[in-house]
């Protein structure tokens, strides 16, 4: 999906190879499956020089992988801007933003992957109470900035900036939420929709994922606007509302709508939802995400003969799935690393940042970057192998995943099942395709649909009687193209960071395991960072439980997304890119 707005349906049959960048071989995009299965190790030992307060050097000029750029911060530029932003320190803000954000919650709006068409299915209408809550809550952004509606609830926002010679720097989050499972809400501490406070935590559906995000961002642009601040660089804030469903209907149209709008490569900077920090190897990191896995869900049809199941046949449509999926489970992908894998980068990190960095990890990752030795998929990758001890969790950086997460099939106990459908979703490894699991699973599937007599229809669109079908997701989606870490938008991320948590935060590459609504903006700009740069050193929540029972954020994590945010439009509007 190297252009956004390919229709799915072609980015599914005809997968093409992210653009080279051409300033780094480290971070180069696979033309080919090929580049996994057999060549030369691509290693460019660079890393960024040092960043000034009030400026930004050239960036990696060392031999470093991972030298970390100077606390970055914003010029003076008055007093205003100096009280707005030690008012966010204050208790004052502390009870307004706790007040705001619980009101978010509160406003159910969650998105359903069955959702009929917007006007239509009043499931949507959700949306339009959403947009009244954000109107009464921040009046400066709707008196003073451009305000769209795109696609009836997909929302944009424009603060035009001074300067149109400037790429405008786009922030993203999400209105939509997952659903709350009736049948969960008992074993919720606070109702999921109560947004409750309980001193450090807001909880409910949505509190981290990611109306925390959506209102820093809001909270940052009203403050900016109370201090009467100017930009240079045009600040735009676009919200999809179905990113829990792929956000076609969200996204989607407002990547359109913008490409139309600022062009190709049109943007400086898109920062959205992702990862955030992590301490590990007794070191604190933060991760922006600068890549995400692949994507595809492939649907299995089976089809045999029904009948009366008093005289049943040997093997039923739901006995021959169940083969097919131990088959399938049976044997994962290979754990394979490529430099071009941003978790290649992080660890480089971890052995120059980390005291407790493995030994092993260390000798392993020093002898790949010291090779000449070409690669083979044929031989396994020892040093992917060793950091997939850490857990699943760093496994599947480095692996494609499938899981096979929906079946059905069968409607009475005395009626042989007709017809049975299996999902298997994929996470498609850096270095891979989807073409790899289409193979792979129309290779298993042959064997299956000879051993019964059935015929087997891969991926042609076609199912008949007596058959298997395999077919692949509109949502299929190839490996994003990986964020240049060597490039300034990274360094104003990374300085940014950096001054307001410090210089112990190590700041490294980082690579989402999901998707994010950045899946319809490859074409706007080549920097795009997936972050959640609110952090909470006391908080053990992790992720806050999202997707699950007991979703909350800290309220000092949420302060500090603010301030991130606050810092970092204003030293982009200083970055000469």
């Amino acid at each position: 999906m190297e252009k956004s707005q390919l229709p799915l349906s072609e980015v599914q049959s005809r997968p093409k190879p992210a653009p080279r960048s051409r300033k780094a071989a480290l971070y180069l995009i696979p033309l080919a499956a090929a580049a996994y299965f057999c060549g030369p190790s691509l290693i460019n030992s660079v890393a960024p020089a040092s960043v000034g307060e009030h400026n930004v050097q050239k960036a990696w000029t060392t031999k470093d992988f991972c030298a970390q750029p100077d606390p970055l911060f914003p010029s003076d530029g008055g007093s205003s801007l100096e009280q707005a932003y030690n008012y966010i320190s204050s208790s004052a803000f502390r009870n307004a933003t706790i007040k705001r954000l619980s009101g978010a919650v509160k406003v159910k709006s969650e998105s359903f992957d069955d959702l009929g068409a917007i006007g239509e299915d009043k499931r949507w209408d959700v949306f339009y109470d959403f947009h009244a809550y954000l109107e009464a809550t921040f009046p400066l952004i709707y008196k003073h900035l451009t305000v769209e509606k795109v696609n009836t609830h997909g929302l944009l926002y424009t603060w035009q900036g001074s300067d149109d010679s400037l790429k405008p720097t786009l922030l993203m989050a999400h209105q939509d939420t997952v659903p709350v499972p009736p049948e969960t809400i008992p074993a919720w501490t606070h109702p999921p929709w109560s947004g409750e406070y309980d001193g450090t935590h807001i909880w409910g559906r949505g509190a981290s994922d990611c109306k925390n995000q959506l209102i820093a961002v809001m909270e940052t642009l009203e403050t900016l606007l109370e201090a009467k601040y100017e930009p240079k660089r045009s600040i735009v804030v676009s919200f999809g509302f179905d990113e829990e469903c792929s956000g076609r209907q969200g996204a989607g149209h407002l990547a359109t709508f913008l490409r139309e709008r600022y062009g190709d490569d049109g943007l400086a900077v898109i920062v959205d939802e992702g990862s955030g920090f992590e301490e590990v190897w007794g070191t604190l990191f933060a991760k922006p995400g600068t890549g995400e896995k692949g994507y595809t869900d492939v649907h299995v049809t089976i089809r045999m003969p029904g009948g009366h199941s008093s005289i049943p046949s040997d093997h039923t449509s739901i006995g021959v799935a169940s083969e097919l999926v131990t088959l399938i489970e049976s044997k994962q992908y290979p754990t394979r690393l490529v430099e071009e894998n941003p978790y290649y980068t992080q660890l480089h990190c971890g052995a120059e940042n980390s005291p407790d960095f493995p030994k092993t990890l260390k000798k392993l990752l020093a002898k790949r970057a010291s090779s000449s030795q070409k690669t083979c998929k044929a031989k396994p990758d020892y040093l992917a192998l060793e950091a997939a001890k850490q857990g699943p969790g760093i496994k599947y950086l480095m692996q494609t995943s499938q899981a096979v997460d929906v079946i059905s099939g069968g409607i009475k106990v005395n009626a042989l099942p007709e017809r049975v459908t299996v999902t298997v979703n994929h996470r498609i490894n850096v270095g891979e395709t989807p073409q790899i699991v289409w193979d792979r699973l129309t290779h298993l599937a042959s064997g299956i649909a000879k051993k019964y007599n059935l015929t087997l229809h891969a991926f042609d669109g076609e199912e008949g009687p007596s058959s298997i079908t395999l077919a692949a997701s509109a949502t299929t989606l190839q490996v994003a193209p990986v964020t240049p870490a060597d490039a300034r938008p990274f360094e104003v991320v990374a300085g940014t960071t950096r001054a307001l948590y410090g210089k112990e935060v190590v700041v490294a590459p980082g690579i989402m395991t999901g998707n994010t609504d950045t899946r319809y903006y490859w074409n706007l700009t080549k920097h795009i960072f997936r972050f959640g740069p609110g952090y909470d050193p006391t908080d053990g929540a992790g992720l806050g439980a999202i997707h699950t029972v007991n979703e909350r954020v800290s309220v000092l994590n949420h302060i500090n997304a603010v301030k991130w945010f606050t810092l970092f439009v204003r030293n982009m509007d200083e970055v000469e890119l």
